[in-house]
């Protein structure tokens, strides 16, 4: 009898049911993850003693590594919805209300970044404090308040208040009614109940990619002068069509509004490339709007963010929970650009206005115009409105009651009629999403409705049509062409030496459309056209390796090979409808010879063609932007046994050739190798560094400049990733359950009485950690206070052990010792005060104490050191 059934649902996503135990796992929950268990039938309507409802998962299984091929690997907000909601597990009186809750599993530092997730995902902004961060006043941040705790049902609770949670570490854990998970190594899991088990595995390989659940097909879209390109018109329940979004053209240039799942592939199925994207207006942080902004990191530039502060804020304290990062890393990825509500921004002659519209977490609505001949012609995007039933129930008179006042109601529903030449509204229904019969009277030309994941009504459909995918909707019509303005601009940055006459001969070529699929120029092949790709997505397939990249606008496809008369070394495939200048080769050719340009091509192109063999550089980063780090670096020899110290720390380094040791301390953490980087620490992320680095052979080293790459997101992103993996390769988060923050060998400076307190140290941050995520309140106070008294003992141990050596560091490490009591006392006031769930904030903490104190200072007067 088979007591384990498992179902692959889709790349990265995997069913196992155990029906004796009540056991049903979603393994893998990258964005869409409903959809697919939906369309492979793993989800479907049902009816509980005459209640309808759907069937589903009740737990969820994480991806130990949050980020995959530059998507999401773990967003459980709409799974955990799902099982909540639609199954019933947590309305009152619901017979799928059973008392279990939804149970996440997986390694402690991913399970509790999607509890701090999935709490920003429900709420938002949950204080009065938080919201006059964001610019309100006292008085608005009250009545913000009101309205938000009305949607809450009058209480913001704690993810674990409906959550259940396990962790999993190398040895067998019982997850639930005798089923036994195990990791075996990162990403695979073994299952097991009774004398049967299954293994899961959730890594993506190398070339793979979360797929869409709807099929999107490939589109050839016009760049208006003003327009709108629908990208969906469904919702995050809707597995037949994508969430509900916009892109928005204005005078050649692309905008998206909002960022939903699978993004990137919509841009590519849309012929537009990641790197064409200007900006993104951002209405609100719910996943089916929120999602793809991991592949907005993976440009090449920092993409403008566009939204009202308190958008913006909402947004940025959910991606920070949700990655674990600190919120200014946000403004590293980003370009922001505040937008005041309720009056016209003005960006460069395209105008718009945002509009609040109430919602569980922070939401605004966007009206764009701009000027034409007859006037200013409008586009409305209103997602997500509430329903007007919704809004008169929430009204009271009451200043201090849970809802909203008459006046702000009024405003809303005004709002919501605005007259727009074309308006696209939410008309999901239910407690926070809008009606579509409340805009029988909309003076607008045009309605579009969406947001739903069934049929439009017959009335309905005389009220409004949909804005299926890849329709496009023309407001102000270009008379130019736009192709020649970026073909100048990508010329202009790739041949910048060359003079304007022979750039404007090459212009002066036919610009093509490259069906998808259509093989450019294949491996082998000496290439009779070279390619200025302009719009849309390039593949390449590497010759030997076969691994593929992607290549965007600005891109010259085989440069080197027609330059030189060489076969080229791997195949340029279109992934989408591809836009490009092609130029005769003898032409090219006869271009950079006759302006003498022929040393500074291959200076630049052997500087890029090592940059394409390397983990850090080889996608997303066109020609134009390889150019400038060229342009930004230097080459270096090191002789073997060099060791680096901080003074070289100003920049990053690409090992070219040989190989160079990281240590901590005495101990050998890893062996770098060609392609390898190390100074990110110190160049991007204001840490001193902790390692020692030594050359064990002559290296030959790349030193690239920080100003040339700190504006490069899928750069920096790569190198916060290398940086946190170390950190946490320093202090594991899935250690022992008894001791969450380990000690080292590395750690140990030679006083033992010294190192005996370390370890204490480290032991009372265990019991905090613990404390804080079992919610022991009067254990996190007590843990806190002996910490701080401690402290003060280890400190006065310092001193007197530095008095003792006669050390000259005893004057800087009293300094040190009050400022790290100061920081550990606010740190326990804002730990005790009500609400407070940061748990990774706490796990900060400590690791700075750590790294900081005992290994950048106290190493300082080990007796090894003196």
């Amino acid at each position: 009898m088979a007591y384990i059934k498992k179902v692959e649902a889709s790349k990265g996503i995997t069913w196992v049911e155990v029906p004796d135990a009540g056991l049903y796992l979603l393994c893998g929950c990258p964005s869409d993850s409903v959809k697919h268990l939906m369309r492979r039938g793993l989800i479907v309507p049902t009816e509980i003693d005459g209640t309808p409802c759907e069937t589903g998962p009740n737990a969820i299984l994480l991806s130990d590594i949050m980020l995959q091929n530059g998507q999401f690997s773990n967003m459980a907000e709409f799974p955990v919805l799902q099982m909540l909601y639609r199954q019933g597990m947590i309305i009152p009186g619901h017979p799928g209300n059973t008392g279990q809750r939804p149970l996440i599993v997986g390694a402690k530092e991913q399970v509790l970044a999607q509890m701090r997730y999935i709490y920003r995902g429900n709420y938002g902004l949950v204080s009065e404090e938080e919201l006059q961060e964001a610019g309100l006043s006292h008085d608005e941040a009250h009545q913000m308040m009101r309205m938000k705790l009305k949607f809450a049902f009058g209480q913001i609770k704690p993810s674990n208040a409906f959550l259940d949670h396990c962790f999993v570490a190398q040895e067998p854990t019982e997850i639930r009614n005798g089923v036994m998970l195990k990791r075996l190594k990162v990403n695979l899991f073994e299952l097991s109940y009774r004398d049967q088990s299954v293994q899961i595995d959730l890594n993506l390989g190398t070339d793979e990619r979360f797929e869409p659940p709807y099929p999107l097909g490939l589109h050839n879209i016009n760049r208006d002068y003003f327009g709108v390109v629908h990208c969906g018109d469904g919702d995050g329940w809707d597995p037949n069509r994508p969430c509900m979004g916009s892109i928005l053209m204005y005078q050649g240039k692309i905008y998206l509004i909002d960022a939903g799942p699978n993004i990137e592939r919509s841009l590519i199925a849309l012929g537009i490339g990641l790197n064409e994207i200007e900006g993104i207006f951002h209405t609100h942080s719910h996943d089916d709007h929120f999602a793809g902004l991991a592949s907005l990191i993976r440009a090449d530039k920092r993409i403008k963010y566009y939204a009202a502060p308190l958008v913006r804020l909402s947004v940025v304290k959910k991606l920070s929970a949700l990655l674990s990062m600190d919120e200014s890393n946000f403004y590293h990825y980003f370009d922001v650009h505040n937008l005041a509500c309720d009056q016209w921004n003005n960006m460069d002659g395209l105008e718009v206005m945002p509009l609040f519209s109430p919602h569980p977490v922070e939401t605004t609505l966007f009206i764009f115009r701009t000027l034409w001949k007859d006037g200013y012609h409008s586009f409305a995007h209103f997602a997500d409105t509430v329903a007007f039933s919704v809004l008169d129930g929430m009204v009271t008179e009451d200043p201090d009651a849970l809802g909203i006042s008459p006046e702000l109601a009024a405003k809303v529903k005004q709002d919501y009629l605005y007259k727009a030449d074309l308006k696209k509204i939410d008309i999901g229904g239910g407690m926070i999403h809008g009606q579509a019969m409340d805009f029988a009277d909309d003076p607008s030309d045009r309605l579009m409705l969406c947001h739903t994941a069934r049929p439009l009504t017959a009335q309905e459909r005389k009220l409004g049509s949909g804005a299926p995918f890849g329709t496009s909707d023309t407001l102000i019509p270009a008379y130019q062409d736009y192709s020649l303005r970026l073909a100048w601009e990508f010329l202009s940055i790739h041949l910048p030496n060359a003079p304007t006459h022979a750039l404007r001969m090459l212009l002066n070529n036919r610009t093509e459309v490259l069906n998808p699929e259509a093989i450019i120029l294949r491996a082998d092949d000496i290439p009779e056209y070279l390619y200025l790709v302009l719009t849309g997505t390039v593949e390449t397939v590497h010759g030997e390796t076969e691994i593929t990249s992607n290549l965007y606008a600005g891109t010259v496809i085989g440069e080197r090979s027609g330059l030189y008369k060489t076969p080229c070394h791997r195949t340029y495939r279109a992934a989408s409808f591809v836009q490009a200048l092609s130029i005769p080769t003898p032409l090219y050719r006869e271009f950079i010879a006759s302006n003498d340009m022929f040393q500074d091509i291959e200076r630049l192109r052997d500087f890029r063609v090592f940059l394409d063999r390397t983990s850090l550089f080889n996608d997303g980063i066109s020609y134009a932007t390889r150019n400038h780090i060229a342009q930004h670096q230097e080459t270096l020899t090191v002789a073997r046994d060099h060791r680096f110290t901080d003074v070289d720390f100003n920049a990053l380094y690409l090992i070219r050739e040989g190989e160079v040791e990281r240590y901590l301390g005495e101990e050998l953490i890893e062996t770098l190798g060609s392609g390898d980087f190390f100074g990110e620490e110190l160049a991007f992320f204001q840490s001193h560094t902790l390692f020692t680095l030594r050359c064990t052979t002559d290296v030959t080293l790349h030193k690239i400049q920080k100003e040339a790459l700190e504006n490069i997101p899928i750069v920096r992103w790569k190198l916060y990733e290398a940086y946190q993996r170390q950190m946490h390769n320093i202090v594991q988060l899935d250690g022992d359950e008894e001791e969450i923050f380990q000690w080292r060998p590395s750690f140990n400076i030679g006083v033992e009485i010294l190192d005996e307190q370390h370890r204490r140290l480290l032991g009372m941050g265990s019991t905090l950690y613990r404390a804080m995520l079992n919610s022991e309140q009067e254990l996190v106070e007590q843990t806190l206070e002996r910490l701080i008294n401690f402290a003060y003992y280890h400190f006065h141990t310092e001193e007197n052990y530095l008095v003792e050596i006669r050390s000259s560091l005893l004057a800087e490490h009293r300094a040190l010792h009050r400022a790290m009591l100061g920081e550990l006392k606010q740190f326990k006031h804002q730990a005790t005060a009500p609400g407070f769930t940061n748990h990774e904030e706490t796990f900060g903490f400590f690791k700075r104490w750590l790294l900081d104190h005992i290994l950048r200072e106290d190493i300082k007067f080990a007796p090894i050191n003196r």
